[in-house]
């Protein structure tokens, strides 16, 4: 039995669970899974490498999904989001930046703009931009975010905007997440931590096994990895994963030749205690890694039935 919201009614989707898109995580198999399975899933179109993209906008097929965008990196190659367009994504997000440039276009060509804020400044923009959905992302999240947290967050966004679905994000991995995203007045969860421990995720597999088995209490935000990268991150957005030695090695240290070499050397062959975990503090609440195609309707039916027992408590004398 289908969830149905203002987001599901938006997007035209059965349950309101989209998976967000993550750089070179969230590919075409793993979009086309959420979406197949009643949710959307976007493609992560992250650093705008054109390249990888075509590839996973492939391995979709027909399914019907989205692709995402870091903003800040798609000012930098606009020509990637006219390449994206050509494909008619059902969605395109947009994260980490302004979206006025870009909205008219993604509007103009059938796309639904989705826009990831992490303050209500933000979020003001984003609806004064045209977004037809307006995700919150607290601070929980994997990954890039900022400092708010998602409870806080999500409610002070949906009282803000009434007239736009709001979309909670951050800390959120199962049923009890999608429940209590509805009860804050949200009208569905974007999950990211959740997804890369799925089937198929293109996450390494030891990120995979380290997702499903460690607790939250291991997540630390810095800059440590994109440094290692060559990203510079505009603030106040810091990258949450895994506390592991080179992190601890160097958070706060400019990076020696060596060291990159070292980190790029690792990444290589998924060395996860030089190369990063990306994942969020809902890492704590996640104990397997099953097929996305059967997580979307098991997170729907888990808050099911915590919204029944919470009807079902609240109508007790």
């Amino acid at each position: 039995m289908a969830i149905t919201t203002a987001l599901t009614k938006r997007l035209g989707i059965e349950h309101p669970v989209l998976c967000a898109p993550m750089a070179r995580v969230s590919g075409g198999k793993l979009a086309a899974a959420v979406s197949q399975a009643g949710g959307l899933g976007l493609i992560g179109g992250g650093y705008c490498d054109q390249e990888w993209i075509d590839t996973e906008l492939a391995a979709a097929g027909n399914a019907r999904i989205g692709i995402g965008f870091i903003t800040w990196r798609l000012e930098q190659f606009p020509d990637v989001l006219d390449r994206a367009l050509e494909r008619e994504p059902a969605a395109v997000m947009l994260s980490f930046g302004d979206e006025g440039p870009f909205a008219g276009k993604i509007k103009a060509a059938g796309a639904t703009l989705i826009a990831q804020v992490q303050s209500l400044e933000q979020a003001n923009r984003a609806a004064g931009a045209g977004a037809d959905i307006v995700i919150a992302q607290g601070g929980e999240a994997g990954g890039h975010g900022a400092n708010r947290g998602t409870f806080s967050l999500v409610a002070e966004v949906v009282d803000a905007l009434p007239g736009i679905p709001v979309v909670a994000a951050g800390g959120i991995a199962d049923g009890r997440g999608l429940a209590a995203a509805l009860m804050l007045g949200a009208s569905g969860v974007l999950l990211g931590t959740r997804f890369v421990a799925t089937e198929e995720s293109l996450a390494p597999l030891a990120a995979k096994q380290a997702v499903a088995a460690e607790s939250g209490d291991v997540t630390v935000k810095g800059s440590t990895f994109d440094k290692a990268r060559g990203f510079s991150w505009p603030a106040p957005y810091a990258l949450r994963t895994f506390r592991n030695s080179f992190a601890e090695r160097w958070e706060g240290k400019d990076l020696p030749e060596t060291a990159i070499v070292e980190f790029e050397e690792a990444a290589a062959i998924a060395n996860m205690d030089i190369a990063p975990v990306v994942a969020g503090e809902a890492s704590g609440i996640i104990r397997d890694i099953p097929s996305a195609a059967n997580l979307v309707p098991r997170i729907v039916a888990e808050a099911q039935q915590k919204l029944r027992g919470a009807t079902a408590f609240c109508s007790t004398p």
